[in-house]
């Protein structure tokens, strides 16, 4: 399974969201360090969800880290996050 499935599988199980995107821009990378051949490394996320609602820019990304801890453990490099309220 894709790194990006995995990610919204998790988004979807913990926030429901009402809009989810997800980007793999591995290849703007390639060849950087924390950048492995193959890419699913680095992501760009927008998301909205009643969750974040009334919650702090940096409340949001911390509920967003700790929904995608496990990848952020392991496959993703980096992750850019835009909330969308």
């Amino acid at each position: 399974m894709l790194v990006k499935e995995l990610m919204a599988d998790a988004l979807n199980e913990a926030f429901a969201p009402t809009i989810l995107e997800i980007e793999d821009v591995s290849h703007h990378h390639a060849g950087h360090a924390g950048a492995p051949d193959g890419g699913q490394s680095h992501f760009e996320l927008r998301i909205s969800a009643p969750a974040f609602e009334g919650k702090s820019r940096v409340a949001s990304h911390r509920m967003i880290n700790n929904a995608l801890a496990s990848l952020l453990a392991g496959p993703i490099h980096a992750l850019q996050i835009t909330i969308i309220t």
